[in-house]
């Protein structure tokens, strides 16, 4: 039985996502650090919206594709280097992400929107795209936060989360508080929002 555009898109970004050389234990077994971030991308996707267009659900997975092969180390440790390593890795997973949209028989309209979504355009203004980033905080909280928490003074982690709050919408904001997270984390978005 022959895959639709889609299930091929969606393999190709996930053979991408398993080579990975980053791994984390996951049910048991060691799995490359990308595909279980993609998996958790899709599935906050359905929490927020289980009815989102292919386009939506193909930027999501595709979120961090290759992410690892440009570490954070290759650009200078400061608030500039990081926007700088940011705004190039949203547009090469553009770029990555549009291609295996093409290679899997998508328009380049179709390929051309996964990439804008992927750069995260119109935050704000485009509902999918903030979607898109409801989903990217919300993974964020849920997989990376308390590991962060443990790196960075409370000062800096309490600026991040209103940062990260001030990105979602007011539907990303009630998924955030029903997350299941440790006290520890939700003393601090508390605060975190007490201050705001």
């Amino acid at each position: 039985m022959s895959q639709s555009k889609f299930e091929t898109a969606i393999r190709l970004i996930d053979e991408a996502h398993a080579q990975d050389p980053n791994t984390i234990r996951s049910e048991g077994k060691e799995i490359p650090y990308e595909l279980v971030y993609s998996n958790k991308m899709s599935d906050y996707l359905d929490k927020c919206n289980a009815n989102a267009s292919e386009t939506l659900r193909l930027a999501i997975r595709a979120q961090h594709l290759r992410r690892w092969e440009v570490p954070r180390s290759s650009y200078a440790m400061n608030k500039t280097g990081y926007h700088l390593w940011r705004t190039y890795l949203k547009k090469r997973q553009a770029e990555l992400a549009a291609q295996i949209c093409l290679d899997s028989g998508y328009s380049s309209e179709d390929a051309g929107r996964v990439a804008a979504l992927v750069r995260k355009e119109n935050l704000k203004q485009d509902a999918e795209t903030q979607t898109l980033e409801d989903v990217a905080c919300l993974v964020f909280l849920d997989d990376q936060f308390e590991e962060f928490e443990k790196e960075h003074d409370e000062a800096k982690i309490l600026n991040i989360l209103r940062k990260t709050w001030g990105k979602m919408s007011d539907k990303g904001h009630d998924l955030a508080l029903k997350m299941s997270m440790s006290d520890r984390a939700r003393e601090l978005i508390l605060k975190a929002l007490d201050e705001k």
